[in-house]
């Protein structure tokens, strides 16, 4: 019985050298809790959702410009943005079906598809042909469902552990705000530089730049990506509480059965083994029934988590929607496309130190107080955004720190969703939590839009109300849930 103690400590010993584990003084922590992925395959996957978020909000800048040229309008440039979330929530579903628990299909799937997408979108110049532009970013939004594998990678119990779910999420949201700011940074310059030719010129060029870019990372993802094995198993619980903490509960969160692993079965309580086989059947589905039980508080959490995903994602991009036509009609400042699109970069440029910074926290800070903290410092910046137009006195600099602070705030809160969720619910549902997530952040992000960009029309003040009620309602429902939305840290 001595051999798994002595191993147990060789493998903290050894996670404390390459600096995975920072424990406080006499702190005992399983070493399972602390478990992270192949590095290599790590990197894929962060890098994959940063080459998406690029892939999403590079055509931004010029897009509009783009669509007149071939003889559509602003409407339908708007839909051109927006279209590739449409279906990508269509197509992960079947994706899901053959999948297999792994990420491989999806990630060339993702890769094959931004590259033929943006060649098409890239083609609708030379063919002077309006809907090809439109086929192009449909196609991109097959790739984009690998933005849901994405989070279920960063807390997929069969290879990350409890207290690294959060800080996987957080470079996941650090290439979130990086991508949002080297999109529209990079579209609009290309689309200033010009390059006078038909094939590869200002509308073009972020689509053929981006085409080469995912050719060189699909033979990347060939040659380093190590897919999850076959034979890793899930958990039988999600490792949310110690024993203690259980112990210490009137009623557990979840009404999981034991495994064989935990506890060896009386005969009393397994079924004869002559017994007939609508017995051995009841007593599965009552197995199952009892497994896959929730209690209120647990369906109240994840109400939470999803109405943070769509609020967040709702608010970002109808900030990112509306700065452009705001900054365009606003007398002071007069924007042009490339205006808009530095404007919008600078924000998430001076943003990512603090997501940069957020990761080390992370390790150290709850999950209910990273969520409540972004949270309160995104609505500070909508309620002074809110008392500049009614005041009027609206500058550069003053609408400036209200973006900057919305998109910090905003990125920061939407770490905490998945991974809260995947430590609170069993492993198994992982990927059902992720698409609940997903499908959430998907609202969020196509009526967060067609609100950005109705702002002017139906009025700034009005604008920001609606998202000022938004993630109010998000902040009182942290405060009533808070006892159940308490998780490890990291």
């Amino acid at each position: 019985m001595s051999q798994p103690t002595t191993d147990g400590r060789c493998r903290a010993r050894n996670l404390n050298r390459t600096h995975l584990v920072h424990l406080p003084f006499n702190t005992l922590i399983d070493p399972e809790e602390l478990k992270l992925p192949k590095i290599s395959s790590l990197v894929i996957i962060v890098v994959c959702n940063l080459l998406l978020q690029v892939s999403f909000f590079i055509i931004v800048p010029s897009s509009n410009e783009y669509a007149e040229h071939l003889g559509g309008d602003s409407t339908f440039s708007g839909v051109v943005i927006g279209i590739p979330t449409v279906f990508s929530a269509i197509a992960v579903l079947p994706l899901l079906r053959y999948d297999k628990g792994g990420y491989t299909l999806p990630l060339n799937v993702s890769c094959g598809a931004s590259i033929i997408g943006h060649i098409l979108y890239g083609c609708a110049y030379k063919a002077n042909f309006l809907h090809l532009i439109l086929i192009g970013r449909i196609v991109n939004g097959f790739g984009f469902t690998m933005w849901m594998y994405c989070k279920r990678y960063c807390s997929d119990a069969r290879i990350v552990g409890v207290r690294r779910r959060t800080t996987l999420a957080s470079f996941l949201v650090m290439g979130q705000g990086l991508g949002m700011s080297l999109g529209p940074f990079v579209g609009g310059f290309l689309y200033k530089v010009g390059f006078r030719n038909s094939i590869f010129n200002g509308f073009t060029s972020p689509a053929w730049v981006m085409a080469a870019v995912w050719c060189i990372f699909w033979v990347c993802v060939r040659v380093f990506y190590v897919d999850v094995p076959e034979d890793a198993r899930y958990p039988d619980h999600p490792n949310q509480t110690t024993p203690t903490d259980i112990s210490k509960s009137a009623e557990p969160p979840l009404s999981i059965d034991p495994t064989p692993n935990e506890k060896s079965p009386s005969p009393k309580d397994s079924p004869a083994p002559d017994a007939p086989p609508s017995t051995q059947s009841k007593s599965k589905l009552s197995s199952l029934l009892q497994k896959y039980y929730m209690s209120p508080s647990q369906w109240g959490v994840l109400g939470c988590m999803c109405w943070f995903a769509m609020t967040c994602f709702f608010i970002l991009g109808a900030w990112e929607a509306n700065l452009p036509v705001f900054g365009s009609t606003t007398p002071v400042f007069h924007w042009s496309p490339t205006a808009s699109g530095n404007f919008i970069a600078l924000g998430g440029i001076t943003a990512f130190p603090f997501l940069i910074l957020n990761i080390f926290l992370i390790r150290r800070i709850e999950d209910r107080k990273i969520l409540l903290a972004g949270s309160c410092l995104g609505l500070t910046s909508l309620l002074v955004f809110l008392s500049l137009l009614r005041s009027g006195k609206i500058n550069y600099a003053s609408v400036f720190m209200c973006w900057w602070a919305a998109a910090l705030g905003f990125n920061v809160a939407s770490v905490v969703p998945v991974s809260l969720l995947s430590k609170q619910l069993p492993p198994r549902w992982n990927s059902w939590l992720s698409l609940a997530i997903q499908y959430s952040m998907y609202t969020g992000r196509v009526s967060g839009a067609i609100w950005g960009g109705s702002g002017v029309k139906v009025g700034m003040m009005v604008y920001t109300g609606i998202e000022i009620i938004l993630i109010g309602i998000g902040i009182v429902m942290v405060m009533v849930l808070w006892e159940s939305l308490k998780s490890k840290k990291g």
